[in-house]
């Protein structure tokens, strides 16, 4: 911030100082104007060029601070343009300043993203109420954990392949801020990598480990910066390693590892899962193409050729927006499908409302700005919260 005000000050400010004859000259400099101090050479007495000063501060006046107001206005505009997220300089105990830095490292929207999805499949396994039982939500806490500490290794992972990039996409990160070495970075990811794996080996469930396992192949795959990998760069490939791991993965072996391992029942996939399935591919893809939308600055410069680079941000915002409208279209078309009619007025009334919603916000939002594009890219996210709470209701 600090290098940002003081860039965007007009340089204009002139500060004369003429040559005093007879003289040793000195000058101070004091901010943006001088005060001239004259050494006589006969009684050394050294007196102050006072109409100088005045001079020199009428000047400064006169040509400061209009450029300040004008260039004020830029700071702010600046500024604006960025994600509203924590200070990272503010003074805090170190307890406070440790949480609130792991806090933005883990990008607590995807976590809680994968959550509420864990959550919503697992419901889709319940059959009667007697499902609900303490091994029921063993079953579901095993999986949370174990795919919390594998979104902090994804997460963590990209965030490391792209230090350069978030110093201008995302400069609010800690690796990116600085307030987390490149070696405090790969202790957390590959920590939470091995606690991944280990919770999910000692629970024993093969779904489980299975979700981890190919998740941590494609999150791999996805940021780390070696050949034949880096898939980020493609935006074909990394939009199907989102659709892959976020609609297959988590809807069908999460569920699975309700349904076959917590309950030992076969392993069949009713018309609730099949339409999670479905959904979240639409989702995941708009995901997927909208996350680049306000990073494309950094993006340009490093290379990556995302579909926002490559077709401007206008194109892939409203393209973002139909798919999610379809798939609020079908999904109304499934619910009015339901035999039961609780279900069919909640399905259809909430993704009606929904797309309605999201239909008016989009409308308004100015593609010109960083901080309106990135407020509604999270607003993207609340639409996929919202949906884990209406899917476990489609029947």
């Amino acid at each position: 911030m600090n290098t940002l005000i003081t860039g965007s000050f007009s340089n204009k400010i002139s500060c004369y100082s003429p040559p005093l004859s007879d003289s040793s000259n000195s000058t101070i400099s004091t901010g943006c104007y001088h005060i001239s101090l004259r050494v006589s050479k006969h009684n050394r007495v050294i007196q102050s060029q006072s109409s100088l000063v005045r001079h020199n501060i009428v000047k400064f006046n006169e040509s400061y601070l209009p450029s300040w107001r004008r260039d004020t206005k830029h700071v702010a505009s600046a500024v604006s343009e960025q994600p509203i997220e924590p200070d990272a300089t503010s003074p805090q105990n170190p307890l406070a300043s440790a949480l609130d830095a792991f806090y933005r490292f883990s990008r607590p929207h995807t976590v809680i993203g994968t959550a509420l999805s864990i959550v919503s499949v697992s419901l889709l396994a319940v059959q009667k109420l007697s499902d609900f039982s303490p091994l029921f939500f063993i079953g579901v806490l095993e999986a949370i954990v174990a795919a919390f500490f594998m979104n902090i290794y994804i997460v963590g992972l990209n965030q490391l392949s792209d230090i350069e990039i978030d110093k201008v996409n995302k400069p609010y990160l800690p690796l990116a801020s600085g307030e987390y070495s490149v070696k405090t970075g790969i202790i957390i990811v590959s920590l939470f990598a091995v606690m991944s794996f280990w919770l999910g080996w000692i629970v024993g469930s093969w779904p489980l480990f299975w979700a981890l396992f190919i998740s941590f192949l494609l999150g791999t795959a996805y940021s780390i910066n070696i050949p034949m990998l880096r898939w980020k760069r493609f935006a074909l490939v990394a939009a199907m390693c989102i659709l892959a791991v976020r609609a297959i993965i988590v809807q069908i072996a999460f569920y699975l590892h309700i349904q076959t391992f917590v309950y030992g029942r076969l392993a069949v996939f009713p018309k609730p899962v099949i339409f999670a399935t479905g959904f979240m591919s639409f989702f995941s893809v708009v995901i997927a193409l909208f996350k680049d939308i306000p990073d494309i600055v950094g993006d340009k410069i490093f290379g990556i050729q995302s579909f926002t680079v490559r077709m401007g941000q206008k194109r892939v915002f409203w393209i973002c927006i139909l798919l999610l409208e379809v798939a609020y279209g079908v999904a109304i078309l499934v619910g009015a499908s339901s035999p039961f009619l609780w279900s069919r007025y909640i399905t259809v009334l909430g993704h009606a409302i929904l797309g309605l919603i999201l239909w008016g916000r989009a409308k308004s939002v100015d593609l010109e700005s960083k901080s309106a594009i990135t407020s509604f890219y999270m607003f993207i996210w609340q639409l996929f919260y919202a949906e884990y709470l209406l899917i476990p209701l489609v029947r």
